[in-house]
């Protein structure tokens, strides 16, 4: 533990009770939770089977499990669990079916599978905005552990009782399904823990040790859950910064940090304030800032690092100017300092603002990539394809059943689905299985009962052509068959995105066709095997998405939480902007503070900030006023431009020697 400073060192040898690491942007957090998985292990002889770390993304948990692997390794390491919250309620889900009522193979519900069925019991499929509603309000009751019938007791008003009502039902399906939702994977388990004292206890017994990161981002189902693992043994460590909690639309709440010194009355606090990011000028900058906030544990960042350059603030005459002054200001800097485009993030508050810029850099010829898009195989119409398939190869597929036995429209509603659900389920067999069982005419009438059967009959002998005869064409044939390409004429909004969504099937079906023309081995070329590895493409795509090519970055504040770049803008520091104007009208506008504050500690080496004096809203062009959050800048450290200029006239003429020999660089 030599490479850690004091306060860090105090925070991993610490064990004597449940302890709060309040860490500050940038200052190694994850080198504490990694080397104290290490010293519980080496030092204290807790096996690492009993160790639990958690936090809340894919990629932080396989850091987390990298960086950890590098300082235990071989049998010591055995058993040790890193992952998010929800692949560790998912694992006791697994471990603990027949408590939840579950049974192998139980499907989980994506947003868009929630969204679907939702739509369908409401009979209004198209109707956007209200679903979406509903969807939101039901992901809350659960976010805060609220029953279904609680919920239709504290409805005020007729949208809430409406939604309190579609949540028994839609839990009521899930069930019949064989099937949980996302947010059911934290619920469940923690509603099982707080009412079956032995579940609990088994579970205590299995975690000796509980590291959580990101604590500010727990929402109330959360942190009861690390409360009933951790239990009277206070064997806890939590690992969280208060001004960084930018998730409260998502149900996160900071004060959960407060709430911990009030279970864990022997709560031991280390602050870790020594940043390793940024300059001293870049972190007086975010001190003073979210100073404006309310705190209940005061910190403030240092460095060793430096003052650095001043802060920037560029006042531009309108939007198109603004992105035009980043795209150049982005080039000039490069080729004076001789840095990589990876070195440069644009930041804003809404993904609209990407577009100028996106175009300015086109011009320019600069690469970019903007994070956060969409997955190919996240788009509705490869899912549905996906299913088709997946239902092909695996009849006991469940999830993919319950997509597509009613895409397009088959007359096979929620209630017969719910029917099949509940009868599978005592059978102890596929839904699609069910569907050719005699016993299911007993709970269905004729009608419900044929179009099921037409559908199982259908599908069977489409697998055969596909598996058997000339797969590409049988799949081509099976989307002529069900009539897709109406369907999504029917179900876009305008012929455009019809007609984009039909090519994107096409070139998800050319994928197919390359991915069996690319097989050296024929057995490799069958269907069941290319679409297996299919299955997968979806992954390796998202990892392609954390590639290092060299491209400016462009992302929303809050994509940019946990990441670092030398070079950093902001762009939009307007009221209405950043802050935004619903958390002005809402008066949240120290989360938004919160968020200004995270993309200043984003930046190691300078920090520019950009204004337009006028931009677009609703087709008119309209002055801006500047943010608030400019005001609370340190103006000593700023430089504005435009105001005067700092540069002497040999400066200046340096300055353009400098572009001048840049530019050669780049020609030669």
């Amino acid at each position: 533990m030599t490479d850690l400073n004091p306060r860090q060192r105090e925070a991993v040898r610490h064990i004597s009770g449940p302890l709060l690491v309040l860490a500050g942007a940038g200052s190694g957090k994850t080198s504490v939770i990694t080397q104290k998985i290490a010293y519980l292990i080496q030092e204290c002889g807790i096996s690492a089977a009993k160790i639990v770390a958690v936090t809340f993304t894919n990629k932080a948990a396989r850091e987390m499990k990298a960086r950890a692997g590098k300082l235990v390794q071989g049998a010591e390491a055995r058993g040790l669990t890193v992952s998010t919250f929800h692949n560790l309620g998912l694992n006791i889900l697994r471990r603990e079916m027949a408590h939840f009522g579950l049974k192998s193979g139980f499907s989980i519900f994506d947003a868009e599978d929630s969204r679907s069925l939702i739509g369908e019991l409401l009979h209004q499929e198209n109707a956007s905005d209200k679903i979406d509603l509903i969807r939101n309000l039901v992901s809350s009751f659960k976010n805060d552990l609220i029953s279904p019938e609680e919920a239709v007791s504290r409805a005020e008003n007729e949208g809430e009782l409406l939604a309190a009502k579609i949540y028994e039902v839609y839990n009521r399906h899930l069930r019949a399904y064989n099937a949980v939702d996302f947010d059911d994977l934290i619920l469940l388990p923690t509603t099982g823990f707080r009412d079956n004292r032995e579940l609990r206890e088994r579970w205590q017994n299995r975690v000796h040790y509980l590291l959580v990161d990101e604590y500010q981002d727990t929402n109330s189902a959360q942190y009861l859950l690390v409360k009933l693992l951790v239990g009277s043994r206070g064997a806890l460590t939590a690992v969280g910064d208060d001004d960084q909690s930018i998730y409260a639309w998502r149900g996160a709440r900071p004060e959960n940090l407060v709430e911990l010194t009030k279970d864990f009355p022997a709560l031991t606090v280390v602050k870790l304030e020594q940043n390793y990011r940024s300059t001293g000028r870049i972190l007086k900058a975010a001190n003073t800032v979210i100073a404006n906030n309310p705190h209940v544990f005061e910190k403030k960042l240092w460095s060793q690092m430096g003052m650095g350059d001043p802060i920037r603030i560029l006042s531009c005459p309108n939007e198109d100017g603004e992105a035009e002054r980043v795209a150049t200001d982005i080039l000039n800097h490069k080729m004076v300092h001789r840095t990589e485009f990876r070195d440069y993030a644009v930041l804003y508050r809404g993904n609209f603002q990407s577009r100028l810029v996106e175009t300015k850099l086109r011009e320019l010829q600069i690469p970019y990539k903007v994070s956060g898009g969409q997955s190919f195989f996240s788009r509705a119409e490869i899912k549905d394809v996906m299913a088709y398939l997946r239902l092909i190869i695996n009849p006991d597929d469940d999830n993919a059943f319950l997509r597509i036995v009613n895409t397009p429209k088959r007359e096979i509603g929620p209630s017969t689905l719910e029917k099949l659900g509940s009868y599978a389920q005592q059978r102890g067999c596929s839904m699609f299985a069910a569907c050719d069982e005699m016993g299911l005419g007993l709970h269905l009438n004729e009608r419900q009962l044929g179009n099921l059967q037409e559908f199982h009959r259908w599908l069977m002998e489409t697998a055969r052509e596909v598996v058997e005869g000339d797969s590409l064409n049988a799949i081509r044939q099976m989307l002529i068959d069900v009539g897709y390409d109406d369907y999504l004429r029917d179900d876009s909004g305008t012929p455009a995105v019809a007609e984009k969504r039909i090519e994107n099937v096409q070139t998800f079906l050319g994928s197919i066709q390359k991915m069996a023309d690319k097989q050296d081995d024929e057995d490799d070329k069958n269907i069941e095997t290319v679409i297996r590895k299919l299955v997968l493409m979806d992954i390796l795509e998202q990892q392609a998405e954390e590639d290092d090519s060299d491209r400016v970055q462009l992302m929303t504040l809050h994509a940019a939480k946990g990441l670092e770049f030398p070079h950093t803008y902001i762009m939009g520091l307007e009221e209405d902007l950043l802050p935004h104007r619903n958390s002005i009208e809402a008066e949240t506008i120290e989360e938004e503070r919160r968020l200004m504050y995270v993309g200043i500690t984003r930046a190691r080496k300078t920090l520019t900030l950009t204004h337009a004096l006028r931009r677009k809203q609703g087709g008119e062009v309209m002055p801006t006023t500047p943010s608030r959050f400019l005001e609370e800048l340190p103006a000593d450290d700023l430089e504005w431009e435009g105001r005067t200029s700092n540069k002497t006239p040999e400066q200046k003429q340096a300055l353009g020697h400098a572009h001048l020999a840049g530019l050669r660089d780049m020609f030669k």
